[in-house]
């Protein structure tokens, strides 16, 4: 029996409504497989604690995290705490203390969505950003000065490395070779003059030794363009921490909602946890509600068993979700009427968690 040590951080709003039935689905997934249990330790580290407390987690949280093998996010955010605060007190210290530098969200049309895109069936819409997930335009360099006068200066300093930018392409050539062999490249080249011309230099010395996978680089306003009007041309896409967490949200839009998007933030060399987390945020507006919706998180799950091994399974719950979908089981974000348990209760029955 393997034991996979899972740290659990429910979070805020939402998160608190839709991380409970993923972990059970996980349950079920272990006792599916046969040869894999989750142990997990629930953490309170939250907007709420920070509010109590000064702190989102404690002084010694990052090594108490240290010791699991992956992380379980639910989301992160409160009306009450700057948006930054939340931000840098607890998931960006946890990405760069334990060198999560690959964030991956999948983009897919499923079963059961509505596509805000005329015309699109399902499958037609099937492709993967790699969001560098260490650096670039998210960093804590710069400052502000003459604060409150008409001169201020406010100064942001985008930081990127030759290490940086190559393990992130390599990963992302990599992951080409297991799909459709196509990677688009999301670069602003003609108007940032020093960092985007030297990712997009590195990226080419990178992917000069995936000879079999097709590279193009784009501006990222016209692959804005492209994730609308030609996403079936897409297959893998790798971009600067900004970019990707840009098109990762319009990516989720055009597969129907933000509330059914899954992602990781990995270290690949698994010496370190990786951290699992639904994209859709703390959402405050229905919090409470019963009305979120659990998919983001379920699949998110998924990602978190293919990424233990477990494939079979993980395809098994996709398929689940699919269904449940298909069949109209949908809140209303998807435009359904269903509660989370509801639509949380129908996977799970599909899956076989319930005479697991």
């Amino acid at each position: 029996m393997r034991v996979v040590r899972l740290a659990v951080i429910p979070g805020d709003g939402i998160g608190l409504e839709v991380v409970p039935p993923a972990l059970r689905i996980l349950e079920a997934a272990g006792r599916l497989h046969g040869g894999l249990r989750f142990e997990c330790s629930t953490f309170d580290w939250n907007c709420a604690r920070y509010l109590r407390e000064g702190r989102m987690m404690p002084e010694d949280g990052l090594r108490v995290l240290e010791d699991f093998d992956a992380i379980f996010l639910g989301a992160v955010g409160h009306p009450a705490v700057p948006d930054h605060v939340s931000l840098w007190g607890l998931l960006i210290p946890i990405r760069r203390t334990f060198e999560q530098y690959v964030n991956l969200r999948p983009a897919r049309l499923l079963r059961g969505v509505p596509c805000p895109l005329s015309g699109r069936a399902p499958g037609e819409i099937d492709f993967v950003v790699v969001r560098e997930n260490c650096e670039g335009e998210y960093s804590n360099i710069g400052g502000r000065i003459h604060e409150g006068t008409p001169h201020e200066v406010a100064a942001q300093v985008s930081y990127f490395s030759r290490m940086g930018i190559s393990r992130v392409a390599r990963y992302a050539c990599e992951l080409a070779r297991t799909r459709r062999r196509r990677l688009t490249v999301a670069t602003k080249s003609n108007g940032i003059v020093h960092t985007m011309p030297f990712w997009d230099a590195v990226v080419r010395e990178v992917a000069a030794e995936y000879p079999d996978v097709e590279v193009r680089f784009v501006h990222v306003d016209a692959l804005a363009a492209q994730f609308v009007l030609r996403p079936d041309a897409l297959d893998v896409v790798v971009g600067s921490n900004l970019f990707g967490d840009i098109l990762t949200d319009l990516a989720a839009a055009i597969c129907g909602s933000i509330g059914i998007a899954p992602s990781a933030n990995l270290d690949p060399s698994r010496r370190r946890p990786s951290l699992f987390e639904p994209v859709h945020g703390s959402a405050p507006d229905i919090a409470g509600r019963g009305i979120a919706n659990p998919v983001g998180a379920i699949w998110t799950a998924q990602m978190l068993l293919d990424f233990v091994g477990a494939g079979d399974v993980a395809a098994a719950l996709l398929g689940a979700v699919q269904d449940v979908l298909a069949a109209g089981i949908r809140t209303p974000d998807l435009g359904g009427r269903a509660s989370t348990a509801e639509v949380a209760g129908a996977v799970l029955e599909r899956f076989g968690g319930t005479g697991a």
